[in-house]
């Protein structure tokens, strides 16, 4: 494989979120849709998440409010050397910026209740000053005496953009239980709507042109879809004893592209793969036209 710029790229860490619920249909995902005037997956639909940030990392304070993961810990799930537990972190803070859900434990041990209207209105302005970089989100845990529930949050997958395009990510999915006495809202700046849908159903309304859908997303909805209640997802979630790294790799054939993932004839195959593409390239069954599935913002 010739080296080439987009060998180059630097790979941004960032966490996504499959927040998930029982409805009387059946398991639901949490999902919101990007802005269409975003750069990239403009309008499609993702799962919360975004980069891991400087915030995220593991400093003396934010080792003091996270519960039930100890960095050694975390990094060991990820296959890392150090610094996981700013994945965890990240998720967090992503749910909470981008679904206005909070996922931690108050004094009482149980994951705060946002029902009381007054309560609501507060949580509301810290999710603003968090997602506006005025506070951090350790900062706010230590004002209401709060703990990060990292021990909540399951590692379930991970994506890393293939080499061509100018972005890459290299992304980790959790999968979290939905919290009771919160209430789901997209931001109105990244995301502009939200929905809570069975995966199948997500499936099919993509494959009906309704929902505009990037290929993790599809792959994620596909593997939660198995599971016939929280209970059972999380159970597996939680009990695996490795998750796989997924790299899609793109060839360049009959003027167009061609994605690959692994296990794909071909895939192992050098010649004609990774060939730098434009930005914007839209790909085959990709809506968002974006071969990772994450924007600026990580999301997938």
């Amino acid at each position: 494989m010739t080296t080439t710029e987009s060998d180059q790229v630097a790979l941004r860490l960032a966490a996504t979120v499959m927040l998930v619920r029982d409805s009387d249909a059946g398991l639901e995902v949490f999902m919101v849709r990007r802005n269409p005037e975003s750069a990239f997956v403009g309008g499609a639909y993702v799962f919360p998440g975004g980069a891991v940030d400087d915030h995220d990392r593991l400093d003396d304070d934010i080792d003091d409010v996270t519960s039930g993961l100890t960095d050694v810990e975390a990094s060991t799930r990820l296959g890392v050397d150090s610094g996981g537990l700013a994945h965890w972190v990240a998720a967090v803070r992503e749910c909470f910026e981008e679904a206005g859900l909070l996922l931690a434990y108050g004094a009482d041990g149980e994951i705060v209740r946002l029902d009381d209207p007054a309560v609501q209105r507060r949580f509301a302005r810290h999710r603003a000053d968090v997602d506006a970089g005025r506070v951090r989100l350790v900062e706010i845990c230590e004002l209401e005496g709060l703990t990060l529930a990292c021990d909540a949050i399951h590692y379930f997958a991970h994506w890393i953009t293939p080499v061509g395009p100018p972005r890459r990510f290299d992304t980790r999915f959790f999968v979290a239980r939905t919290p009771d006495a919160q209430v789901g809202a997209h931001d109105e700046r990244e995301t502009v709507a939200n929905l809570w849908v069975r995966p199948a159903d997500a499936l099919a309304r993509r494959e009906a042109g309704e929902l505009e859908m990037i290929l993790p997303t599809v792959r994620n909805l596909e593997a939660i879809a198995r599971f016939d209640d929280v209970d059972s997802l999380m159970a597996a979630a939680g009990a695996q004893a490795e998750v796989p790294t997924v790299v899609p790799r793109l060839v360049q054939e009959d003027g167009g592209v061609r994605i690959l993932l692994p296990g794909d004839p071909g895939y192992d195959n050098t010649d004609g793969l990774d060939t730098p593409l434009a930005s914007g390239t839209r790909l085959p069954g990709q809506d968002g036209g974006d071969v990772q599935g994450t924007s600026d913002g990580g999301n997938a």
